[in-house]
C-alpha cells in the first residue's frame, strides 16, 4: 500500500502487531467522522533502529504515532521532546509530529489505566502487585501512585527497588496486596492457556485482578481470580481511553 496517497497518516509502531487494537479502532473512528484522506497503519519493525526509516519515509504525511511492545522505552532516544509525565514514567506510547517535523512523546497509558481502574477501587485497596516490569507497567505504577496506592513489582529476577520475584510471593503478600495487575503478555491470544505463576489459592473477594490484555477478553489469569470471587477487568477500556487521549493530543 502506498501510504503517501494519504494526507493525514497515523500509525502504530511495534513488533508482531498484526492483532493491533489501534488500527481497527482508529480506522473505524476515521470512517465514523468521515475523515477522508485519514489512514491508520501498522509499522511492524524488527528493531527500534528501523524507527527512523518510518519517520523519514512518511515525513510528508505522518501526523501521529502510537507505540507498543517492545518499544515504549527504547523509542525515547529518537524523540525531540518528551512530555513531563511521560518523562517521569520513563515510557512513551503516543507521539505527535509537529508542523516543524519534530517528535514529541506522551504517555496516555497511565491516563487510560487510571480512568478505568478508579470506579472499581474501595478504601481497602491500598497496595498493589504489578506483574511485569516493562513500559506498560511503569504507566500503571505512575497511575497507582497518583491514587495513593503502594506498588510492588513482580519480575522473574526479582531484583530492584520495590521488586520481588514470583517465587517470593507468599500468602501474606497476596492477602496484603488486594490489587493485582498483569502487565506481562502471558495469556495473550493465541497462547491462552498460560498465566503468571502466582498463588491464586490465596485470592479473595476483596481482590481486584486487572489484566492489560484484552484478547482474549477473559484470560486464564482473570478466570482464576473470578473463581475465587475477585473483581476482574481486562484492558479493553484502558485501550479505548488511552486511544481517545492520543487523538486529543494529535488534534492540538
Amino acid at each position: 500500500m502506498d501510504v503517501k496517497e494519504n494526507k493525514q497518516l497515523f500509525g502504530l509502531v511495534g513488533k508482531n502487531i498484526s492483532y493491533s487494537f489501534s488500527r481497527s479502532y482508529f480506522s473505524d473512528k476515521f470512517n465514523l467522522l468521515n475523515l477522508e484522506g485519514y489512514k491508520y497503519v501498522n509499522f511492524d519493525i524488527e528493531n527500534i533502529n528501523n524507527f527512523e526509516n518510518v519517520i523519514i519515509e512518511n515525513a510528508s504525511v505522518l501526523k501521529g504515532l502510537n507505540v507498543t511492545i517492545p518499544y515504549k522505552e527504547e523509542v525515547l532516544q529518537f524523540l525531540d521532546k518528551v512530555d513531563k509525565k511521560a518523562a517521569e514514567i520513563g515510557a512513551v506510547n503516543t507521539i505527535k509530529i509537529t508542523k516543524k517535523g519534530k517528535l514529541k512523546g506522551y504517555n496516555t497509558d497511565y491516563y487510560g489505566f487510571k480512568k478505568s481502574i478508579e470506579p472499581l477501587l474501595k478504601k481497602y485497596h491500598k497496595k498493589a502487585l504489578i506483574l511485569g516490569t516493562g513500559g506498560a507497567s511503569k504507566a500503571v505504577a505512575f497511575a497507582l501512585k497518583k491514587l495513593d496506592i503502594e506498588v510492588t513489582y513482580v519480575s522473574r529476577k526479582g531484583k530492584g527497588i520495590h521488586t520481588i520475584s514470583y517465587e517470593e510471593i507468599t500468602k501474606e503478600i497476596i492477602e496484603d496486596n488486594l490489587l493485582i495487575i498483569n502487565s506481562t503478555p502471558l495469556g495473550t491470544h493465541p497462547n491462552v492457556n498460560v498465566c503468571p505463576q502466582i498463588p491464586y489459592e490465596f485470592i479473595g473477594k476483596k481482590h481486584i485482578l486487572y489484566d492489560l490484555i484484552y484478547n482474549p477478553s477473559k484470560t486464564l489469569f482473570l478466570e482464576k481470580g473470578e473463581t475465587k470471587g475477585a473483581v476482574i477487568k481486562n484492558g479493553l477500556e484502558m485501550l479505548e481511553f488511552q486511544a481517545e487521549k492520543a487523538w486529543e493530543i494529535w488534534q492540538k
